[in-house]
């Protein structure tokens, strides 16, 4: 009976030492920081109002228009997205002849139209998007006069397109958007000015609407 007193007492003595001593280790359970899921991903629209100009660079003939732009897209991540834009002439197209012997036009009325869809790599900085847009398009011009009463015709080119823009994200569903656009770019357009160089683009201001 000593022998099992002494031990007790030995146990309880030891454990307070222990204690006193800080050496018994406290399990201390940490919480785990779970870092949230950005959405990369997003059907997005938009729309814009465009400056549009065809030229022919050997006598300077010019269209020109203010135009409205419609996006409409799909972000598969933060650096590839791809999109459809339609832009159409909203004011009176602006004729200027050049060196033609075509007479100017006080109304003319002429319709100036490009439709086309791109593959959209992009790259991120802080709120900034910067990205560039390839693809394929058609640009047209409707019911040109051709000199008598009545008579016109529609003129149009389809192929390769390129442009280069900056986006600012405001919210994480809204941004707006600066961009240049080349619809087209070669030697004649359709049956006008079939010696000469042709090129047709577009200035934008735009905001874009992530869903």
């Amino acid at each position: 009976m000593k022998k099992i007193t002494l031990s007790v007492i030995s146990v309880i003595v030891l454990s307070s030492a222990g204690v006193a001593g800080g050496n018994i280790a406290i399990p201390v359970s940490v919480p785990k920081v779970v870092e949230p899921i950005m959405r990369e991903s997003a059907f997005y629209v938009g729309f814009g109002m465009s400056y549009m100009s065809l030229r022919d660079d050997l006598s300077d003939e010019e269209f020109t228009a203010t135009g409205v732009m419609l996006q409409a897209g799909y972000q598969f991540n933060k650096y590839f997205a791809i999109e459809g834009r339609y832009t159409r002439d909203i004011s009176d197209v602006e004729y200027d002849h050049g060196d033609t012997v075509n007479p100017d036009y006080d109304d003319y009325p002429t319709d100036f139209s490009n439709i086309a869809i791109y593959l959209k790599p992009m790259y991120p900085v802080n709120n900034f998007n910067f990205y560039a847009l390839l693809g394929y398009g058609r640009t047209e011009l409707t019911n040109i006069p051709l000199g008598g009463p009545g008579i016109s015709a529609d003129r149009a080119e389809s192929g390769f397109q390129w442009g280069l823009g900056a986006a600012y994200e405001v919210t994480e569903n809204i941004s707006v958007f600066v961009d240049y656009v080349r619809f087209y770019d070669d030697t004649g357009f359709d049956y006008r000015a079939q010696h000469a160089d042709v090129n047709s683009d577009a200035w934008t201001l735009g905001v874009s609407y992530k869903f």
